[in-house]
């Protein structure tokens, strides 16, 4: 079913998260526009303890302010040896917001004395879509991803942990192999943020039918 002339907001301004959604988005000819294309979105405090309660707090925020359904997300690393950390915390693990380079050294020196059998970790993203004007929630999903941190970065690809993450999950092209060497097409396969989106995907025709 098409939805031409519908709009939908993502409370991002990710130009790479951006992309994603809108190449879910196209062939139902739904529009995705960012925050500044609609005029801008109020700063919403991230002060949940879990990414979903983050997610559903900025999609909420968007669709009251702007009028539109309103898709946000939450992501970031968990490592098991740090007890779920950097987790909420993984854009400003090591203080300074969006310093990648910074909170890699961090990750690294906090594992220095952990063995590589203990290194575990996964990505996670939860998504959240809320519904015009109310910012009642319609839609949540969570996607994971599993591997273990390094003890050096590899590659350049990808951003944020990237560089330090291998894929361990069994039965796939990619598995074994970092993602801070992939390609865009390649990481989106396996990524935390690629499964949401996937799921997304599925009902996202379903949930504005009525609009």
């Amino acid at each position: 079913m098409k939805h031409e002339g519908m709009k939908l907001l993502l409370a991002s301004g990710n130009k790479k998260k951006l992309a994603e959604l809108q190449r879910v988005a196209a062939p139902l000819g739904v529009e995705v526009v960012s925050p500044a294309d609609s005029g801008g979105l109020p700063e919403v405090v991230e002060d949940g303890d879990t990414f979903a309660a983050n997610a559903a707090k900025k999609a909420s925020s968007g669709a009251r302010h702007s009028g539109l359904w309103t898709l946000a997300d939450d992501s970031g690393l968990t490592v098991e040896a740090l007890g779920g950390a950097p987790g909420v915390f993984s854009a400003r693990f090591a203080g300074t917001h969006g310093d990648d380079e910074a909170n890699n050294r961090k990750l690294l020196n906090d594992l220095a004395d952990v063995p590589d059998q203990d290194r575990g970790a996964a990505f996670v993203c939860a998504l959240a879509l809320a519904a015009p004007k109310t910012g009642e929630i319609a839609f949540e999903t969570m996607g994971r991803t599993s591997g273990e941190i390094l003890r050096e970065a590899q590659g350049e690809g990808g951003f944020g942990y990237d560089p330090l993450f291998r894929f361990t999950e069994p039965g796939f092209p990619v598995t074994g192999m970092v993602f801070g060497r992939l390609g865009a097409e390649e990481k989106a396969s396996v990524s935390h943020r690629g499964r949401a989106l996937r799921e997304l995907e599925l009902d996202l025709s379903r949930l504005l039918q009525d609009t």
